[in-house]
């Protein structure tokens, strides 16, 4: 058994300790892991996080970091204020203790204390249970409402909690095992300024443990490698960073990306992205080495009497005599692999969790619905090299894939042209074409005596004609809308996922059919601007990755203005004569809603940066976005679930909220013309 000792005073002068530590060199092997979990899927969870166990010992592993929550899964949402959620827990945490013989291992869990409810992290030591640390910075901004369920822990706060049926500690921990001394950073608390690894490096740390649930966005893995690189040069330590892993509640992506940095130092990292149930890294880590360097470090502020929260327990770790390990250097994504992989990624977690057979696009022959295509693609392609074809079908066993994987994409993706008579041969070419190169199921259908029959019976109704001098808008949104019911049906008869089609652009104006091009129940490029997401389908054309793989069908789609195609050919509709160039739309999009600048100071920016249009085009361009943007938030509120890719998402339940009714920035419009 374990001697637990609770530190919550100063030794007194005079006591005698003896050191743990008596050699010159003792490496410790650490790890850290991603998980792919699946909020209260307990049996599921346990499993997963059991493996990663088994993996972690088979490797000599002597510490093990687990995500953030990683127990419950972060997205459980108003769950975690179910007593059940917090029971579960506990009864999981059980058996993770009785799996920690030989290691140090810490996982997070929520945690109910005073009928007030927080998020922590367990740390297991050898079969026994050392304490609960409390996460004191919470994540409330954009899609994150932590304040919603949980309550920050006070800095230098400690009580006694009942867990597992014994009294430990709850709080402000710092633990010391065998003489290896660590403390947390949960998350977010690496995120702010005040960072607890701060106050507890002058106590003496020999490793910050992070358990994440840290969600991906454009260039996100950068900042993280620099407060873990930062935190450990400054902490004088080694920073051991896990993180969730994998679509798991529905719009959020983990991208995974466990790191291990020592002294400052990067000296391992793991996969992103990946398709795989966990992933795990290692690393050797010295600590003489780095406590001599924080012995001659100046600088350091130390503390002389121990933390008011110490936790000690006279189990040694098991150690050995190792080189630590190299620097490493991580690799860089560009922006295009990086939407590549989150979306293909989300694309085949959601299909599986949900146990969707498969996808059905209204395949339009235009940039978004091929996108869309070219997306299902990617991510059956990714899984298959990741995880070969037994891997994918374990995953889709409740699927009857057919022998060879070859023939899996016609069985997991039809794509529909609905070609009404505004339909041009170079939109139909396009959408067959790419249907055939992906290897997609392909369909033609015509509506247009579907569009006849309901324009002529509103025409009876009404008295009159309906025409496009009267009724442009009407007629439009009608040939959008009789798409839906046909495809949706195509959707249910398969028992697969209809996917939307529309962009973050579109959304912020309005540019979409409800009922019409936004049916779907998942939309993926919703998070996503037009100017880029052209951009992208040119990159995946004529340059892809390693591991994405170009597609010359593309070609077709790339040389098409975009066009909803919805008006009589003689209009020469397109989508930026309808709104505006598509680059100018995404500047005005930034300027106004994520930077929250008002109608003036969008006008004064748009002139630095797109000097060749005249300032009155300008100015009639910035007064269409305010308008359109405060008519149309009622549409945003209905679209299908979009995936999170940047800060810049437009979804009101993830990230930007605005009211469905406004004064819509009449007074400021007014005073700019």
């Amino acid at each position: 058994m374990l001697a637990v000792i609770y530190k919550v005073q100063c030794r007194r002068r005079g006591d005698v300790v003896e050191p743990y530590l008596k050699l010159d060199m003792k490496t410790i092997h650490v790890a850290a892991a991603s998980v792919n979990q699946i909020p209260l899927d307990w049996e599921g969870n346990l499993s997963r996080i059991l493996k990663v166990i088994e993996e972690a010992r088979g490797l000599g592993v002597s510490m093990l970091c687990l995500p953030e929550l990683a127990l419950t899964g972060y997205g459980c949402e108003d769950a975690f204020m179910m007593p059940n959620t917090v029971e579960r827990a506990e009864q999981m945490l059980g058996a993770v203790k009785a799996a920690s013989e030989g290691m140090v291992i810490a996982v997070g869990l929520p945690w109910r204390h005073h009928h007030t409810m927080f998020n922590v992290a367990a740390v297991l030591a050898n079969g026994e249970l050392l304490g609960l640390v409390g996460k004191q910075h919470l994540a409330g901004d954009g899609l994150h409402y932590e304040p919603r369920w949980f309550s920050e822990w006070p800095r230098n706060e400690v009580v006694v909690t009942t867990c597992l049926g014994q009294e430990v500690l709850l709080g402000d921990l710092m633990f010391e095992v065998g003489g290896i001394r660590f403390g947390f950073e949960i998350c977010e608390d690496a995120w702010s300024a005040d960072r607890p690894g701060s106050a507890l490096s002058a106590y003496g740390l020999d490793f910050v443990l992070n358990p994440s649930a840290s969600h991906f966005a454009f260039g996100k893995q950068r900042l993280r490698e620099r407060f873990v690189n930062e935190g450990a040069r400054a902490y004088g330590c080694a920073y051991i960073y896990a993180n969730l892993l994998g679509n798991e509640s529905g719009r959020v992506v983990f991208d995974g990306g466990p790191m291990i940095s020592n002294a400052g130092d990067l000296v391992s990292y793991g996969d992103r992205f990946s398709f795989k149930d966990h992933t795990l890294i290692t690393a050797n880590v010295d600590v003489e080495v780095n406590r001599t360097k924080q012995v001659a470090t100046a600088s350091r502020r130390v503390e002389v009497s121990d933390h008011v929260g110490l936790v000690q327990s006279y189990w040694e770790l098991p150690a050995d005599h190792k080189a630590p390990s190299p620097h490493v250097d991580r690799p860089e994504w560009s922006k295009e692999e990086e939407f590549a992989h989150a979306i293909g990624l989300a694309l085949f977690d959601y299909m599986r969790k949900s146990y969707s057979r498969g996808f059905v696009v209204s395949l339009s022959g235009g940039a978004d619905s091929s996108a869309v295509s070219c997306l299902v693609k990617i991510a059956l392609d990714l899984a298959l090299s990741e995880l070969g074809e037994n891997g994918v079908r374990e995953r889709l066993q409740y699927m009857q894939l057919s022998e060879s994987s070859a023939d899996w994409m016609k069985a997991l993706l039809v794509c529909v042209y609905q070609a009404s008579k505004h339909s041009g041969d170079a939109t139909e070419q396009s959408a067959e074409e790419l249907a055939k190169y992906l290897g997609a199921e392909y369909q033609i259908w015509e509506i247009a005596d579907l569009v006849e029959g309901y324009t002529s019976m509103v025409s009876k109704g009404l008295g009159r004609e309906l025409t496009w001098e009267t009724d442009d808008v009407p007629l439009q949104n009608i040939q959008a809308r009789v798409r839906a019911p046909g495809i949706w049906m195509l959707a249910n008869v398969r028992s697969a996922l209809l996917l939307a089609t529309s962009n973050r652009s579109e959304a912020a104006v309005g540019y979409a059919t409800m009922d019409g091009d936004t049916c779907g129940g998942l939309s993926p490029v919703a998070g996503i601007d037009k100017a880029f997401l052209r951009e992208w389908l040119v990159w995946l054309e004529t340059v892809g990755s390693e591991r994405i793989q170009q597609v010359p069908a593309l070609n077709y789609v790339n040389n098409l203005q975009p066009t909803a195609e919805l008006r009589p050919a003689d209009h020469g509709q397109t989508d930026e004569g309808d709104l505006m160039p598509y680059p100018v739309l995404d500047a005005i999009e930034r300027a106004a809603i994520r930077d929250k600048r008002a109608p003036q100071d969008v006008l004064t920016l748009m002139g630095d940066r797109f000097d060749q249009y005249e300032h009155e085009q300008l100015k009639q361009w910035v007064i269409k976005f305010f308008r359109l943007w405060s008519r149309n938030q009622w549409k945003r509120e209905r679209y299908a679930p979009s995936f999170h890719v940047d800060d810049e998402n437009l979804d009101p339940k993830t990230w930007c909220r605005f009211p469905i009714l406004s004064g819509g920035f009449q007074k400021e419009l007014s005073e700019l013309q």
